[in-house]
């Protein structure tokens, strides 16, 4: 649940004197740094950090507890949940089809928010550095998408997806580390969670 109703002017913020910071909907604690660009009607929680250069689009929304590094754009149509690390230079998309507006025959399309995919990129989500993820899909809570991984499809929770197109190579637990499994249970070695797999197709947090 995004809980993103904060005032830019009562709250503590750090914004950058060079950031272009247009939205009133700034959570407490989040810092925006050097040449970032926030739109209008762009939402984002508290104790976010969003690195420099980065371009938040009107419609985005960003939960709590987020970091943003580097380079990142983020559209209209994408949501952020909580706790979510996103990597320098991750490129987000949210549309299939794209033309020109601008282009005549293309025109009808836009006339309406049809082609708009909308992309959730759940709760203690990472992305590495470099990704691109295609409209319309859903990263599971807590999966780790890999540098430079093209993301074309939904992601399950815990997932661990590399490469372009980006494929399930294991799985990795809610502190972030590479779980190995036996006879369907798997212990992460870092923080001692217990997983169980199902289906080879899920793992659910057991202990």
């Amino acid at each position: 649940m995004l809980c993103l109703q904060t005032s830019f002017t009562m709250k503590k913020q750090f914004i950058h004197q060079t950031a272009l910071v247009e939205t009133e909907s700034i959570g407490e604690g989040t810092s925006i740094w050097a040449f970032a660009h926030v739109m209008k009607h762009a939402r984002i929680g508290s104790n976010c950090n969003v690195g420099d250069h980065c371009f938040i689009e009107s419609g985005a929304e960003i939960g709590n507890n987020v970091t943003i590094k580097n380079g990142c754009m983020i559209w209209e149509g994408i949501t952020v949940e909580d706790g979510v690390f996103i990597g320098p230079n991750v490129l987000f998309t949210n549309d299939r089809y794209p033309r020109s507006p601008r282009l005549p025959e293309a025109e009808k399309r836009y006339s309406t928010k049809n082609w708009l995919l909308p992309t959730r990129i759940k709760r203690g989500v990472s992305i590495g550095a470099g990704a691109v993820l295609m409209p319309g899909i859903t990263i599971g809570k807590y999966a780790t998408v890999a540098a430079g991984a093209v993301v074309v499809k939904d992601v399950p929770a815990f997932g661990l997806v590399v490469g372009n197109p980006a494929r399930q190579r294991g799985w990795v637990c809610k502190c972030g580390q590479v779980l190995t499994f036996k006879n369907k249970i798997g212990e992460c070695q870092n923080c001692k969670s217990t997983f169980k797999m199902e289906n080879n197709l899920t793992v659910q947090l057991i202990g």
